[in-house]
């Protein structure tokens, strides 16, 4: 356990939005040169640091948001070539999720009233002798020119405040004030497991054009996550104001679906030349609405604001691209809106007055996002919160984590909610998924109690029939056929998906002991599966028909291994009859889209998935590409075909939830799928179809690059693939025998045609036999 020296400390004043702190110390030169100096920060808040001047790093919102009342981060910088004989540590505090506003509807201060800096420099000289240096009551504190900060609402800064000699030796601090420690534990600091937010690029505007009002409005070409940097000379004193938003609707920026979130910086001239960069904030916006830009200054357009996207930073690992353009589209948009929402938590959305860590979207999401990227680290850190939550509330997942729910007013007639199908099989559904992708038990180990948890929460829940029917469910949400305003209120029955979800839960869990050695557990959660199995059966299965006859409970049944193989054909066909009655538009939600093209295919109707997955009417996958969208869009309908924004009280254009599709794509339409957890084996075993003339996709294993492309012509699929050295390949290609080929560069052709999808061990979630009573 590291020994800390420092503590968390706060500015005297409480007249500072945005407080800076300063330390200056000598060097103990009689020991030596500096061999090495570490500084470790942290915040109740968020911060930046600099040492003489200069930043410890490029991390921005340190320390991120965690579950602040058990866990707060700290990062640790080399800091030796930016020390001096005499030197100054400087921070720099902002609200961040710690004070800032929080949930919808406002309120701010969740967790605390006052933000607090920690540092703590360790300087080893050559003798071997350890200098230490840590926020105490010694420090000074002094307003900056940050005068207001919030992540929902904005930055204003006021350049005429700045003055960087507040952060070298020789400033002149005697007007400052004194700062005072704060009642923190510092056992509840622990070392990062994802990665930081970063800066990952820099836009320029397309456009630049005066709206019907007489506003000039600022288009950035696709929707992102960040901020704008502005450089700007003007009269000292004027403003420059800066409203973001996603979209435009009749020629203007759409801002109510931000709901409260004022999304707005103002930046406050100096009469020199200023930069400005909001970085204790951040905005989802494709457009900003300009006021006060002075006449003379620098062009918008060539250099007088510039977008800057952030995000964790994460190591992009999957690619996919194919014939048809609207689906490369399709998929562009799903790695953009995974950028924007992995900051630092993986949230719902980024922009208006909610950007929570919803634990259903991450649920189905979570194949996706560890194909596109290396999430591991980023969800294990994640994981580590909801595990916290969970601990604390006797099993209950919550539906958001941080779960700072616990600490909002809900709406009347909201009820309250206990553990949920979906959103709290995350705390199974998410770690099994990184270890399908990576092979790491580590993240098993980490999560099997919080696995095993919430399974027996649920257990505890069952009817007396043995499914899971009663209580408050999110079930298909925003299923298109929904009253707008109940997005609960679904085609598909509540207990279906319920007891369908939680059957998948028990599986994972048993699979999980088994794969611990946990020999106990693993026959108690197999036998909870077993009976969830039976009891799904018997009270949803009439006939050939399952309860609300609906495509999600099918594609639930189907995919989960709720049904046997004779049962999971006339499923299947049901399945594919009820998509071509609805023209091969979507008729699922948050439950069904991850699933439903995956049971189609597995029950030989791939056809049919590829027809649904290519649909452009609303409400389809392909609509939002149609209308211009550079993200996947919360709502199938967020923007109606006449240009217009959905009139509901909650629409997103950034939710990477329905586009989980794109795990389908790679695994289906390209072919590459892990047989052993980590791709040690791989199955390649793409299905073309849907009139594409090829496709493609790479994949950076754990254990090196696997690559496919297929293409079809003249009646033969050609098919040239890589497979990494410490993998071995399975082939399932059409017309030819499944075999297996080693490390290297293969190319193979087959008769072309749509494989028959039947269902296969890697495909299916393992089937549980029955308990015996």
């Amino acid at each position: 356990m590291t020994l800390w020296h420092g503590r968390f400390i706060a500015a005297d004043s409480t007249t500072h939005d945005a407080p800076l702190l300063r330390h200056t110390f000598t060097s103990e030169q009689s020991h030596g040169p500096i061999q090495q100096a570490t500084l470790a920060l942290s915040a109740l808040g968020v911060c930046e640091a600099f040492v003489n001047g200069v930043a410890v790093s490029d991390d921005l919102l340190t320390p991120g948001w965690s579950s602040y009342e058990w866990r707060v981060r700290y990062t640790e910088h080399d800091v030796t070539p930016l020390l001096a004989p005499r030197s100054t540590i400087g921070i720099a505090l902002g609200n961040g999720w710690y004070r800032g506003r929080l949930g919808w509807g406002g309120g701010a201060e969740k967790y605390g009233d006052e933000i607090a800096a920690f540092a703590q420099l360790r300087i080893r000289y050559a003798d071997g002798h350890e200098q230490v240096v840590a926020t105490d009551s010694t420090w000074r504190s002094g307003a900056g020119p940050v005068t207001a900060n919030d992540l929902y609402d904005g930055q204003s800064i006021d350049a005429r405040r700045a003055d960087g000699a507040w952060m070298l030796p020789g400033f002149d601090d005697s007007g400052w004030q004194g700062v005072h420690v704060v009642d923190a534990d510092l056992g509840i600091l622990e070392p990062y497991i994802g990665p930081p937010v970063r800066r990952q690029e820099e836009i320029a505007p397309v456009d630049v054009f005066t709206s019907p009002s007489g506003a000039t409005l600022v288009d950035f070409g696709v929707n992102i996550v960040g901020w704008v940097r502005a450089q700007v000379t003007g009269a000292a004193g004027s403003v420059v104001t800066l409203r973001h938003a996603e979209v435009l609707e009749a020629g203007e920026i759409g801002v109510r679906p931000l709901r409260t979130a004022k999304a707005t910086d103002t930046f406050t001239l100096s009469g020199g030349e200023d930069v400005f960069e909001p970085t204790f904030t951040f905005h989802g916006f494709r457009y900003v609405e300009v006021t006060g830009w002075p006449e003379g200054a620098t062009s918008i357009a060539d250099g007088g604001l510039t977008a800057v996207v952030i995000g964790s930073a994460l190591r992009r690992t999957g690619t996919f691209s194919c014939s048809d353009p609207l689906l490369n589209q399709l998929h562009t948009n799903v790695v953009r809106g995974l950028r924007g929402n992995f900051v630092d938590v993986p949230t719902d959305c980024p922009q208006r007055d909610e950007r929570l860590g919803w634990t259903g979207d991450i649920s189905v999401f979570t194949p996706t996002a560890s194909y596109l990227f290396d999430v591991k680290d980023f969800l294990r850190d994640w994981l580590r919160d909801l595990h916290l939550e969970q601990a604390n509330r006797n099993g209950l997942v919550p539906v958001v984590v941080p779960d700072v729910m616990k600490k909002m007013q809900l709406p009347p007639g909201v009820p309250e909610v206990d553990s949920t199908a979906i959103w709290g099989d995350a705390a199974a559904w998410v770690p099994w998924a990184l270890w399908q992708a990576y092979g790491d038990p580590v993240v098993l180990e980490e999560s099997f109690d919080a696995m095993a948890a919430h399974v027996r929460r649920v257990r505890s829940l069952l009817s007396p029939t043995g499914v899971w029917d009663a209580g408050f469910q999110f079930a298909d949400w925003l299923d298109p056929d929904s009253d707008p305003a109940q997005p609960w209120m679904s085609k598909a029955d509540n207990g279906v998906v319920a007891t369908a979800s939680a059957y998948r839960s028990a599986v994972i869990t048993s699979d999980t002991a088994a794969v611990l050695g946990r020999t106990a557990d693993r026959e108690e959660f197999r036998e909870m599966a077993a009976g969830l199995r039976r009891a799904f059966r018997e009270q949803y299965v009439d006939g050939e028909r399952i309860l609300s006859d609906c495509t999600t409970v099918y594609s639930l049944a189907i995919v989960f291994g709720l049904l046997d193989d004779d049962e999971a054909t006339w499923a299947g066909a049901r399945l594919a009859e009820l998509v071509a009655e609805s023209d091969y538009v979507i008729s699922t939600g948050f439950a069904g889209t991850p699933f439903v093209t995956d049971a189609l295919s597995r029950t030989g109707h791939t056809s049919t998935a590829y027809r649904l997955l290519l649909q452009k009417e609303c409400p389809s996958w392909l609509y939002p590409v149609t209308m211009g969208a550079t993200t996947i869009w919360e709502r199938w309908d967020s923007m109606l075909p006449d240009g217009s924004i959905n009139p509901g009280e909650m629409t997103s254009f950034n939710h990477y939830a329905l586009g989980s599709v794109a795990d389908w794509m790679h695994r289906v339409v390209a072919g590459i799928a892990p047989l052993d957890p980590g791709y040690r084996r791989i199955l390649i075993a793409p299905q073309p179809g849907g009139g594409l003339d090829w496709a493609e996709s790479e994949l950076d294993t754990p254990h090196g690059v696997a690559r496919v492309h297929w293409s079809s012509t003249a009646g033969t699929i050609e098919l040239d693939l890589t497979v990494p050295s410490g993998s071995t390949a399975v082939v399932r290609l059409p017309g030819r025998p499944e075999h297996c080929v080693g490390p290297g560069n293969h190319t193979l052709t087959a008769e072309a045609g749509d494989v028959t999808g039947r269902p296969s061990s890697w495909q299916r979630e393992r089937e549980v036999p029955e308990a015996t009573p």
